[in-house]
């Protein structure tokens, strides 16, 4: 039972050493290739002068706030150079090859209040049961009396299909009773259960996080904890004019873990391992990354899906009596309640969670944006998983298959939201943009890269082309 929501992203790699040396060599500068040999996608985002919270100064916007000390200034070991790169002395941003990528638990389960856990799987064998005795008692009847209720059912088809409409009638009114409006977005989402539900369920997955990795939780005085609660600070003090923002109390908990993962409780508990510190480029990236997790907090995406699930859940108990009592075999109904189950799973619950993603990307690059953040490195991260899912050779699953969109789509929907957030940075006066564009350094590095790998794999066939044996074939 997991009550998070998170940027899942299985399978990713975030290290090309050989490219990225690659890249560094094509800089013309030997210490540059010697210095980032290794250092895998660091490289690739070597962007000048990127020093954007250095000089800022506070917002005088209404919605713009910014904390007493800046980013950059909490945190003195961070301060991005003119090649846009954190300083390799400090450990924790030295990244490495990551087999499993994703910033949410793998296994998550859809958050709902304790009692309808418990109660959901018996629901489901009442449902079985009562459809199963149903197909039985009709098998048993003789076949006079079997016309006679098709008989008695054909005169009072009206009054069933009555029964049977005023029960989605039942349903629709309740679902549109049950609207509130999302925080900060305006758009309407069913709320069956109560936010109070979900305070004491918050605290057991907190107790549960914090007796699984009691022993891994890095002290207050480390550095990646520091740069954590700096950032997680700095989020919230810039956006403390959002009543839930202000609202919450956020606990930092940094998780000496090579998994790059991170995820925020509905209560402001906030999870972040050291695969994440080591996966990210910059600090630019990795403030947008935990934006997005503080917005899946904000706007209460847990009680959402909780919500969505538990009405599904209960209409499918409908349509799993039907089936039992309709197939003529046990086996077929087992079918049957699989492909129901599926149907559910692919055509609501993970669509939904692609759009609850898609909105905490939309947010999280709002309050990163307000907090002064280079928002165009958000784009930038998920074309770096991108890279790394393609260079790895992994399969490329279609998005209807994940509770989140693909890397492409993701960048490509945060390249359409950034104009309007550099828009929002602008009016909270944020100091200007310094160098280029990262998403652009980024595209002529891989371009680069991908000319050097032709120019070097032409020279390859030629040599094998050489070493096959000639064949004269002039006297034949």
């Amino acid at each position: 039972m997991n009550i998070v929501c998170g940027l899942k992203l299985l399978g990713r790699n975030c290290v090309f050493s050989h490219l990225a040396s690659l890249n560094c060599f094509l800089t013309g500068n030997p210490d540059s290739y010697r210095n980032f040999t290794g250092k895998g996608l660091r490289c690739l985002l070597d962007v000048p002068n990127t020093e954007v919270y250095r000089n800022a100064q506070h917002g005088s916007g209404r919605f713009c706030f910014h904390s007493s000390q800046l980013l950059e200034e909490k945190i003195p070991s961070l301060q991005i150079s003119s090649g846009g790169q954190l300083p390799h002395h400090f450990p924790a941003w030295n990244i490495r090859i990551i087999r499993s990528f994703h910033t949410s638990p793998s296994l998550q389960a859809a958050p709902v209040p304790l009692f309808w856990i418990i109660v959901k799987p018996a629901q489901k064998l009442f449902a079985i049961i009562l459809g199963r005795s149903i197909r039985k008692w009709w098998k048993a009847l003789p076949p006079n009396k079997r016309e006679l209720f098709k008989e008695s059912a054909r005169k009072n088809k009206w009054k069933i299909l009555l029964g049977v409409s005023s029960l989605g009638v039942v349903f629709v009114m309740f679902y549109f009773t049950h609207l509130e409006e999302t925080p900060i977005t305006g758009r309407a989402r069913l709320m069956v259960f109560g936010k109070e539900h979900f305070r004491e369920l918050s605290q057991m997955e907190y107790d549960m996080w914090m007796e699984l990795y009691k022993n891994q939780m890095l002290p207050e005085t480390d550095a990646g904890y520091q740069v954590v609660e700096t950032v997680v600070g700095h989020l919230s003090e810039s956006n403390k004019d959002i009543p839930e923002v202000s609202a919450l109390n956020w606990v930092i908990h940094v998780v000496d873990e090579p998994a790059v993962n991170a995820f925020v409780l509905p209560n402001g508990q906030v999870f972040v391992f050291t695969g994440l510190l080591d996966a990210v480029s910059d600090i630019h990236q990795l403030s947008f990354i935990l934006g997005h997790e503080i917005a899946h907090a904000v706007l209460e995406h847990a009680v959402k899906k909780a919500s969505l699930v538990h009405f599904l859940d209960f209409l499918s108990l409908i349509f799993l009596t039907m089936i039992w009592a309709i197939c003529p075999r046990d086996s077929l109904a087992v079918v049957g309640q699989w492909i129901q189950s599926k149907l559910q799973e692919f055509m609501f619950d993970r669509p939904y969670s692609r759009t609850l993603e898609a909105e905490a990307d939309k947010v999280g690059l709002q309050f990163a944006a307000k907090a002064c953040v280079d928002v165009r490195a958000s784009s930038v991260f998920w074309q770096q998983m991108e890279l790394a899912e393609a260079i790895e050779g992994q399969p490329k699953l279609p998005e209807w298959l994940s509770t989140h969109p693909s890397h492409e789509n993701r960048a490509e929907h945060l390249d359409r939201l950034i104009p309007e957030a550099l828009k929002i940075r602008e009016s909270c006066n944020c100091p200007s943009l310094s160098g280029p564009d990262p998403r652009l350094i980024f595209r002529l590095n891989m371009q680069r890269l991908l000319e050097l790998a032709e120019a070097r794999e032409a020279p390859n066939s030629t040599k094998q082309e050489l070493s096959k044996p000639k064949l004269d074939f002039a006297h034949t």
